[in-house]
Order: structure tokens, then sequence, then C-alpha cells
């Protein structure tokens, strides 16, 4: 899982957009420890607490940019993928918004963090202090 998250991290999107993924899969996912450590990740790439408070909410909030609210949507369709497929339309959302590498690190990026959140949340470890 260490070099999967390794690799994962050699994209070409922009970090912080990768910590919002990851934070509100990890949110989705109730870990609380990778909650703790990608908001943490978040506000060291320069992510506000305001929008960090906000992302379990972002449809209603006016703060993030179509861009991200195609990354976030994505995010929730694939974490949520028990509930349904992943609709063509949010695909298609994303696909406007994102060039098709990026797509493609967008979805390995949901898929890291939602196999992390399954080990993390099992072996139940402390959030970071």
């Amino acid at each position: 899982m260490d070099a999967l998250d390794v690799a994962g991290e050699e994209v070409s999107l922009e970090l912080s957009l990768l910590e919002l993924i990851r934070t509100r899969a990890s949110q989705i996912n109730g870990c609380a420890y990778c909650v703790d450590v990608h908001s943490k990740d978040a506000q060291d790439k320069g992510e506000s607490d305001r929008r960090l408070f906000a992302l379990p909410v972002w449809r209603e909030a006016p703060f993030f940019t179509a861009r991200e609210r195609a990354a976030l949507d994505l995010t929730e369709a694939m974490t949520r993928l028990s509930e349904g497929p992943v609709g063509d339309d949010i695909l298609a959302a994303a696909a406007a918004e994102f060039s098709e590498l990026e797509l493609s690190e967008i979805i390995w990026t949901v898929a890291i963090i939602n196999t992390w959140n399954r080990v993390v949340a099992t072996a139940r470890p402390w959030p970071l202090g």
C-alpha cells in the first residue's frame, strides 16, 4: 500500500485537490485517522479551514470551483459505489473539467484512499496529535 500511495503522488493534478478528494472520501468512510491526516495535509498545502469545514456540505457551499465540484462528485459516487453505479452524467461532468490523464489520476486517487480507509478504519489507529 505504501508503494501504491507513493506512486499515487506522482500526478499532474494540484496537490490541494488531491487532499480534498482524500479528505472527503475519508469522511464518507468514517475513517477518523485518515480525515485527520488528510485535512492536516490539505492545510499544509494551502487549503483554508473554512473550505475544509464546508467539505461535507460542498454542494451547498459557494467556496468550491466547478473543477473541484466535478472531482468531489466523482469521489462521492466512487466511494458510495454500493449505492449504485457511477452515473454517466458524473463522468461526463468530470471529463469536461479534466483531461483524460487528470481524470485517471482522480480515479486512482479515489481508489487508493478508499482502500486505505478500509485498512485503517479496521485497524483503528489513533488520529495523529
